[in-house]
């Protein structure tokens, strides 16, 4: 079974500093009907305003990814991620850019802040929340690259729970996938019908089984067996494999 969410269907909110789209209930906007779909909590689709951004606040027991689209995001966390503490994962340890895959596990805490210290661009990014296998494991950072051409016209692993691929691990029963679709360029992917899938289209234009979507609509497949892809116009697509 497929399930259509439009675009326009999301929670919208506008702080000023921060323009943000739903798709699940968060903060002020509470849906009973969209709580989440399976262990999958949160996608925002976050624009931050020049020289503004997140402070320091807190987490707990949430496996995050930050998946930037435009401009960067500078992040800094307890863990010292972003500071000198950070130094050993790189030199630009903190920032993320566009083909960037940071995960952030909560576990027992972490405390951390997130901003765009851009004077003129938007930062543009899909903050992701997934529910953690079990609770209270110790907080971790990771950050790797992946370029367009990996991703384009196939579905890349990009976070999953056993790093494999050269993905970034998750401490979840899920995996999350990114691809790039133009033109003629096609992808299938094989399910397990006993799990979820979730398909969120971050922009452009794609067929999925059939089902014509644009930037921002999303689509649950429960009980399939595989997705198609095709018919991309100018496509970035993300697909999650989700405990049900």
């Amino acid at each position: 079974m497929l399930t259509l969410r439009k675009s326009a269907d999301r929670g919208y909110a506008d702080h000023g500093w921060l323009k943000s789209h739903h798709s699940f209930s968060f903060a002020d906007y509470h849906d009973p009907r969209h709580m989440g779909v399976g262990n999958l909590r949160v996608i925002n689709e976050d624009r931050i305003a020049p020289g503004t951004g997140f402070g320091t606040h807190g987490h707990r027991d949430m496996e995050i990814v930050s998946y930037v689209l435009e401009g960067a995001l500078a992040h800094k966390d307890s863990m010292g991620n972003g500071t000198a503490g950070g130094e050993s994962q790189g030199k630009a340890a903190g920032v993320i850019q566009p083909g960037d895959v940071q995960r952030m596990s909560a576990g027992t805490g972490v405390r951390h802040s997130e901003f765009n210290h851009d004077a003129e661009r938007t930062t543009h990014f899909l903050q992701i929340w997934i529910l953690p296998r079990q609770g209270g494991i110790a907080p971790g950072y990771e950050q790797k690259r992946f370029e367009p051409a990996a991703k384009r016209g196939r579905l890349a692993l990009v976070a999953s729970e056993d790093g494999r691929e050269g993905s970034v691990t998750i401490h979840a029963d899920a995996s999350l996938r990114a691809g790039l679709f133009d033109g003629a360029e096609r992808a299938e992917l094989a399910l397990d019908p006993k799990r979820l899938a979730y398909v969120h289209l971050v922009r452009g234009r794609l067929a999925v089984n059939g089902q014509k979507l644009e930037g921002g609509d999303a689509l649950t497949a429960a009980g399939e067996a595989r997705l198609v892809l095709e018919g991309g116009e100018n496509a970035e697509v993300l697909v999650f494999d989700l405990a049900p």
